[in-house]
């Protein structure tokens, strides 16, 4: 759903032949007949789920050409009240499947000099208070994917990262309770803006798309003086308060 199914309709514009991967079978094979592609089921936590993933495309299709790592969760709260299984979680799912489910694809990717295209966040660049354990996950992401650039260079296999602001997908529009404030001081984009722009790090290979470029610059700004994200985080606050409340 969200930047997947939206990544997928796009991938399709684009003339590619698309392969979904979630836990609900029942929605991916109905996106699936829309697109002429092909359903997997997986559950990202899962090793052996993961190597269906890699093998079926591959035994359909012939080759594996760009793999999109998506699928995320997230425990939002202060770090002494989350259950360590939600944090397990978060950790297996954003960092682990896509380090994972990589590894996996790689003999077919150095075949076909593919692509690896992973979804992080703007919460990988700039500390993100109650969303510990999924700014942890995304600043892993966005590391793994730059050392992994650069060893496979020479192989022709590039990785790229695609680090959005908040989106308006369930993923935050169902938990608004839960989410920070501070996120909705932020402009909110849209599935399609995200999937464009995993679509676009496809094909050019780009090594990092982060957007908007307001929320970056102020994100890169408190990570060069974290005095200033203290100094204005109350009046962020205050501003993503009345955004969500509206």
């Amino acid at each position: 759903s969200g930047v997947g199914a939206a990544a997928a309709r796009a991938f399709t514009g684009a003339g590619a032949r698309v392969v979904l991967a979630a836990r609900r079978a029942e929605t991916i094979e109905a996106l699936a007949r829309e697109l002429d592609g092909l359903a997997v089921p997986t559950d990202v936590t899962l090793l052996e789920d993961l190597t269906a993933l890699v093998d079926r495309p591959v035994a359909t299709y012939g080759s594996l050409d760009v793999l999109v790592n998506n699928a995320a969760a997230n425990a939002r709260g202060t770090f002494d009240t989350l259950d360590p299984a939600a944090i397990a979680t978060v950790i297996d799912t954003n960092l682990k499947a896509p380090m994972l489910l990589t590894r996996l694809a790689l003999p077919h990717l150095r075949q076909s000099r593919g692509v690896v295209v992973n979804v992080a966040s703007i919460a990988g660049h700039v500390p993100l208070p109650h969303e510990g354990p999924y700014c942890a996950s995304k600043w892993g992401l966005r590391g793994f994917t730059f050392a992994v650039r650069e060893e496979l260079r020479d192989a022709g296999v590039a990785l790229c990262v695609v680090s959005p602001g908040p989106i308006a997908t369930p993923f935050v529009l169902d938990d608004l309770d839960h989410v920070p404030d501070l996120v909705f001081s932020q402009p909110i984009l849209t599935a399609e803006q995200v999937a464009d722009a995993v679509v676009a790090c496809a094909i050019d290979r780009q090594r990092e798309r982060a957007m908007p470029r307001s929320t970056l610059l102020l994100a890169k700004l408190s990570q060069a003086f974290p005095a200033l994200q203290e100094l204005l985080r109350p009046m962020l606050e205050a501003k993503g308060a009345r955004v969500k409340a509206r």
